[in-house]
C-alpha cells in the first residue's frame, strides 16, 4: 500500500503521469490485496487488474481428485507446488461444491466473485482454448451473484482465502 501510495502522491506534487491500475494475483484463494491495497484502488481509482483469477486453473477443478492434466501448468512448470497443497485442495473441493449448489462451474463461480470485487476494474482470465474462452464469457451472466449475502463472500470462505499467499500454511484447519 505504501508505494502505490507514494507513487500517487509523487505523480500529483510533480505532475507527473499518474498510475491508472495495479497488477496483482487476485482469486478466491488469494484475496491479500483486500489487506489494505483495495482501498487505495477504490479511494484513489487506481483500480486492480487481475491476473491468476483462477489461481493458475486450480480453481477450475482440473487438480481435482489428484489429477493432474498433461500439457497443465503444474506439469509443465516448476514452483507451482503451492497451489496444490492440502489446504488448497480442500478449499477447491469446497467451492466445486458451493459451484455445484448454484449450478456454476468453478470458473463461473471463481471469474463472478472477482469480477464482483469494486476495485477490480480487469481480469486477465488467461484463456488458452476456445472452451476455457466461452466459459469465461459465460461468467458475465453471473455477475450479480455475489453480494454480502451470499455464502460465496468474506465470512464464509474463511479460512481459505488466504491459503496461496501466506507460505506454509496448517493443514488442520476445519
Amino acid at each position: 500500500p505504501y508505494g502505490l501510495s507514494r507513487y500517487l502522491e509523487l505523480s500529483k506534487n510533480k505532475n507527473l503521469p499518474r498510475m491508472m491500475s495495479v497488477q496483482n494475483p487476485y482469486s478466491l484463494v488469494n484475496r491479500t490485496y483486500e489487506i489494505g491495497m483495495s482501498e487505495i484502488s477504490i479511494r484513489e481509482k487506481c483500480g486492480l487488474l487481475v491476473y491468476y483469477p483462477l489461481a493458475a486453473g486450480a480453481l477450475s477443478g482440473k487438480y481435482r481428485n489428484g489429477k493432474m492434466p498433461k500439457n497443465s501448468r503444474l506439469t509443465l512448470f516448476k514452483g507451482w507446488e503451492r497451489m496444490i497443497n492440502p489446504l488448497a485442495m480442500k478449499a477447491y473441493d469446497e467451492y466445486y461444491s458451493l459451484a455445484k449448489e448454484y449450478n456454476m462451474t468453478m470458473v463461473q463461480l471463481a471469474q463472478a466473485f472477482v469480477n464482483s470485487r469494486p476495485f477490480v476494474t480487469s481480469n486477465i482470465i488467461g484463456a488458452t482454448t476456445l472452451d476455457q474462452l466461452k466459459e469465461n464469457n459465460i461468467v458475465y451472466d453471473y455477475l450479480g451473484f455475489t453480494s454480502p449475502e451470499t455464502k460465496i463472500d468474506m465470512k464464509e470462505t474463511l479460512p481459505y482465502n488466504f491459503i496461496l499467499s501466506v507460505g506454509d500454511m496448517p493443514t488442520d484447519l476445519p
